[in-house]
């Protein structure tokens, strides 16, 4: 059995970025494996994958506890093998973090007595890491070296995910290296790949949150993304229309905000119709066929021509 560890900071100051990244690679562990240690998920048997309960270890010398949110067994293929995975994601950078590994390697290893692979996210935006080994010895004599695997994201090239399958690498996209003038491009590509993906509702979301806590487009970007989607063919863009997005998210709470302060029911259909006829006439002065507009705004043909009618008077 493997057992996966994410041991998290209880600081409050990390606490969403923590929980996000549990969240995202617990949901989608193989497939984050799959993506980033290719050579591992190739041993591991992941149909005996069992989530543990939480524990805390403290550092009695520091003073400080820290907390494994996710502890998961399961065992190699084609072995008994039972191993534990430590998955530490890291959102700072620190001088002596090889040394933090270490302990947490040695207390795991302490109270299970099973082969450990520590793998260590590091999300933050700065080049600078920490050595991935930790050694121990004298002049005379070598005591220990203990080594764990990095996921450097900012250092990954984004591009080099596009063409997989993956959710976990297309969430990822928005922590990886990508110029100030790629921001628009790295989103559109994550709406590419995950609306090829066959997943629930909540995995969608999911992905989706993440993505846009680290890479939310302002208004005009999203305006230039939708250009973008409308150079498309026809039916890419209406599968992409249909997946979460900020613009439109926008215009309909400004809807629903303009029905809210009427405070009647009749009020709140208004702003919202009121809404969706600004969404129609942006839609169309972008090029957007006809149908793909209904279909996106689920108004009917007629309609949308009708506000094409009056838009063109106006």
């Amino acid at each position: 059995m493997l057992s996966t560890t994410f041991i998290l900071e209880e600081s409050a100051r990390y606490t969403d970025h923590d929980r996000l990244f549990k969240e995202l690679i617990e949901t989608f562990f193989e497939e984050f494996v799959e993506a980033f240690f290719p050579e591992e998920y190739q041993e591991i048997d992941f149909t005996h994958v069992q989530f543990l309960a939480q524990e805390v270890f403290t550092d009695i010398t520091k003073g400080e506890k820290r907390r494994i949110d996710i502890l998961a067994e399961t065992k190699l293929k084609d072995r008994d093998t039972i191993i534990l995975i430590h998955v530490e994601p890291q959102s700072y950078f620190q001088k002596e973090f090889h040394e933090r590994m270490f302990i947490y390697c040695s207390r795991l290893y302490e109270k299970h007595r099973k082969p450990i692979l520590p793998i260590a996210v590091f999300s933050y935006n700065d080049t600078k890491e920490a050595p991935n080994s930790f050694t121990i010895s004298l002049p005379t004599f070598h005591t220990l070296s203990f080594h764990f695997l990095q996921l450097h994201l900012i250092k990954m090239n984004w591009k080099t995910y596009l063409k997989t399958n993956n959710p976990v690498a297309a969430a990822l996209l928005s922590k990886m290296g990508y110029e100030e003038e790629e921001r628009i491009q790295v989103k559109l590509e994550f709406l590419r790949m995950i609306s090829k993906m066959e997943l629930n509702p909540a995995k969608m979301e999911l992905l989706y949150g993440f993505f846009e806590t680290y890479l939310k487009l302002n208004e005009e970007e999203e305006e230039n993304m939708m250009e973008e989607i409308a150079k498309l063919p026809q039916d890419e863009a209406k599968q992409l229309f249909r997946l979460p997005n900020s613009y439109f998210e926008r215009g309909f709470k400004k809807g629903i905000e303009q029905g809210i302060e009427q405070g009647i029911e009749q009020g709140i259909e208004q702003g919202i119709e009121l809404e969706k006829e600004t969404l129609v006439i942006e839609m169309l002065k972008k090029g957007l066929h006809i149908d793909l507009i209904a279909d996106i705004t689920k108004l009917s043909v007629e309609k949308v021509k009708e506000i094409k009618k009056v838009a063109e008077e106006i």
